[in-house]
């Protein structure tokens, strides 16, 4: 097992592998920025080292400040934990060269997934199925018309090198698709350096099913279930359960089967998810992306599975067996996660400042995976999560039921933030049946 790590992120995701870390008999080691000197993940750490000042350019994306720190002390492997620089091909592999262990997947694999168009043509090689779209980037606008055409209105604009729900929009007809594709090619050359982009088929209602794979140092890749993902805001994850209310275990089967050809199509070995959309009414699921790395909701599956992923990964980059068998994988019980977010419930626009107020609930069935205490000061240099609240249980009522009083426990007094709406969504009768769809949160508003 390996002996020392240096986690190569921030905040709740940075604590969260540093706990298991700690656990293992691991080495932990913390990088931080100056804005970040103060919150507990430092203070959880074995070591911390400074790496620059808040923005994230100079600090947290900045690899041979990350690269200095795992040298000074001595560390032998880097977790990157969810963004900033885990899906970078290029840093996976000076990690590699330097001669440091990367609890990650291969810089192949990331490579091959980074892009959209390239991730889908994989895909549809293997496979799995994928929503009407083009093969190739549309070269201009004229281009775009012309597959949009083909494809048939409403159509999504996607950056190829997007992720995270960043970089899309929705054309209606002719005169809409001309309004996003300019502002979705603008918007991937400043956040992605690249304009490239693709043209799918849009389902104004769908739902959001991704699965859990973890690719094994044997060579297996193996499912670990299906997580729902629908209550969304601008594309991105606000909930997250497992299992999803919408999957039978006739449609259970046929999704898991395509995420491990997914996955055996680049060979993945580590933690990664295979994201889809899938049609309700229909039943047919389509690939969306895949995302390799840890994902910020992979609590839910740890609870329904009875593994810790983050150890599952340290014991796949020390080229160890799992600690579960591959071929006895029975899921047990529900489990769903709130994002905490600094930001108005309303409108979810970010909102910073000086926790004044910091209580968390506790009982049965209830995990907090947090990032700041009292006392502590939210920045707008990074991400608005403040923490995960996590709830189990036997079944999806018993989940509800404790989720209502564990939402009602949580304090914070300082910045704003998005508690209230999950007051809300915990008393909306199209959640509660389980009957729902990326549109909720628009319904709700």
């Amino acid at each position: 097992m390996i002996e020392s790590l240096l986690v190569a992120n921030r905040g709740e995701i940075a604590r969260r592998i540093i706990r298991t870390a700690k656990r293992l008999g691991i080495r932990a080691i913390a990088v931080y920025s100056e804005a970040d000197a103060d919150l507990p993940f430092v203070a959880e750490a074995d070591e911390a080292v400074l790496i620059g000042p808040p923005n994230p350019a100079q600090s947290y994306r900045n690899t041979e400040a990350i690269l200095a720190a795992a040298k000074s002390t001595a560390a032998q492997a880097i977790h990157p934990g969810y963004g900033f620089l885990s899906e970078n091909a290029e840093f996976a592999r000076t990690v590699e060269a330097s001669g440091l262990i990367w609890v990650g997947p291969d810089a192949g694999a990331i490579t091959a997934m980074g892009d959209k168009i390239n991730a889908r043509n994989l895909m549809a090689a293997a496979g799995v199925p994928v929503a009407p779209g083009t093969t190739d980037p549309a070269a201009d606008l004229d281009a775009a018309v012309t597959a949009a055409a083909e494809i048939g209105y409403p159509v999504m604009v996607k950056a190829a090198a997007g992720g995270g729900g960043m970089g899309m929009g929705v054309a209606v007809d002719e005169a809409a698709l001309r309004t996003e594709y300019d502002k979705v090619r603008a918007f991937a050359e400043r956040m992605f350096g690249d304009g490239s982009v693709l043209i799918e088929r849009y389902f104004p209602r769908v739902r959001h099913v991704e699965v859990q794979i973890l690719g094994l140092a044997d060579g297996r890749v193996v499912a670990l279930g299906e997580r729902e993902c629908s209550v969304q805001r601008r594309n991105q994850k606000l909930v997250e359960e497992s299992p999803s209310p919408a999957v039978s275990p006739e449609l259970r089967e046929r999704l898991l089967a395509a995420a491990v050809r997914a996955g055996e199509a680049v060979g993945y070995r580590n933690a990664g998810t295979v994201e889809c959309l899938l049609d309700p009414a229909s039943g047919d699921f389509f690939f969306l992306e895949m995302n390799t790395r840890l994902q910020v909701e992979h609590p839910v599956t740890e609870y329904v599975y009875g593994i810790d992923l983050v150890e599952e990964q340290l014991r796949v980059a020390s080229g160890l067996a799992p600690t579960f068998d591959p071929d006895v994988l029975v899921p047990r019980g529900h489990a769903i996660e709130m994002r905490i977010n600094a930001e108005d419930p309303k409108r979810f626009l970010p909102g910073p400042g000086v926790i004044r107020t910091w209580v968390e609930p506790t009982g049965e069935g209830v995990r907090v995976d947090s990032g700041y205490t009292g006392g502590n000061t939210v920045t707008p240099f990074y991400d608005s999560l403040l923490a995960k609240l996590i709830i189990s249980g036997a079944t999806r009522d018993e989940v509800l039921e404790r989720a209502r009083i564990a939402v009602a426990a949580f304090q914070i007094e300082g910045p704003k933030n998005n508690v209230p709406f999950f007051t809300e969504l915990l008393e909306n009768e199209e959640f509660l049946s389980g009957a729902y769809d990326t549109g909720i949160v628009g319904r709700m508003r």
